[in-house]
């Protein structure tokens, strides 16, 4: 079984920054981690690979600093590791990122693919599914809980106020919550051997050939109109009388907010 795991490299959000003029993230100089839904994705992978045997590749679109979560990610029992990265690329919306990883894809070949619920730097949760899309597979979203046995999948969906229960065949496409597991620890030779070997291959738009109207900046239909650090305001205000009536007062007001 082949395996393709979509990981991100994403910044500290304490640390997050937007451009004002094109409203992308500016990562140069900022902390940067593996996302935290994609890194439990990645687990689940191995997991796989652990019962089964599977391959493993582990895929990351972003600039040559990506490379650290890839080695992270070999580090953590990846056999394979692609960064794809090109200028062309730079300002991909979600719709135009999954443009460039379905044909990257499609180039690895696989029979199932894992990546996280949404990243933290966006929160959109679209990624995934548009892969899936346009890969024309199935897909199911929101894993928390992943068995297979006999050539299918029994997963539980993590849903608002109830678990889903379902089946599925490969070719699928998996997003994972973070909640699905604790991601396993580094192992250290591996991680030696990774930076003395540097096996990262590194694929540009030369490799995928996709049209440019549909990737980069230019090609993304989503268009950040304005960005800002919202502002927080407080009002105090003090009750005056007795006890009983203070209590009674701010009751009423509490009530009157509908806060309780």
């Amino acid at each position: 079984m082949n395996i393709v795991v979509c990981i991100k490299q994403v910044p500290d959000t304490t640390e997050l920054k937007i451009d004002p003029i094109t409203g992308t993230l500016i990562r140069k100089g900022v902390p940067s981690i593996m996302n935290y839904d994609d890194k439990a994705a990645l687990e689940e992978a191995l997991k796989l690979k652990d019962q089964i045997g599977a391959k493993v590749t582990a895929i990351s679109m972003g600039p040559e600093q990506a490379k650290e979560v890839l080695e992270e990610a070999l580090a953590m029992g990846a056999d394979d590791a692609i960064l794809i990265s090109d200028k062309v690329f730079s300002g991909s919306d979600t719709w135009a990122t999954s443009n460039v990883l379905s044909e990257a894809i499609k180039k690895i070949g696989f029979d199932v693919i894992f990546t996280g619920r949404q990243a933290i730097d966006g929160d959109t949760a679209q990624v995934g599914p548009q892969i899936a899309q346009k890969l024309g597979i199935p897909q199911v979203t929101y894993v928390r809980k992943l068995s297979y046995k006999e050539g299918k999948f029994l997963i539980e969906r993590e849903m608002d106020d109830y678990i889903e229960i379902m089946e599925a065949r490969p070719p699928v496409l998996f997003s994972v919550v973070k909640e699905a597991n604790n991601p396993r620890y580094l192992d250290v030779r591996r991680l030696v051997d990774i930076c003395q070997k540097d096996p990262i291959q590194i694929w540009n738009n030369n490799d995928l050939k996709i049209d440019e109207s549909i990737i980069g900046l230019k090609g993304s239909p989503t268009k950040v109109k304005k960005t800002f650090t919202p502002t927080f305001e407080k009002e105090t205000k003090v009750i005056e009388g007795s006890t009983d009536e203070k209590v009674q007062t701010l009751i009423k007001e509490l009530k009157e907010k509908h806060l309780i």
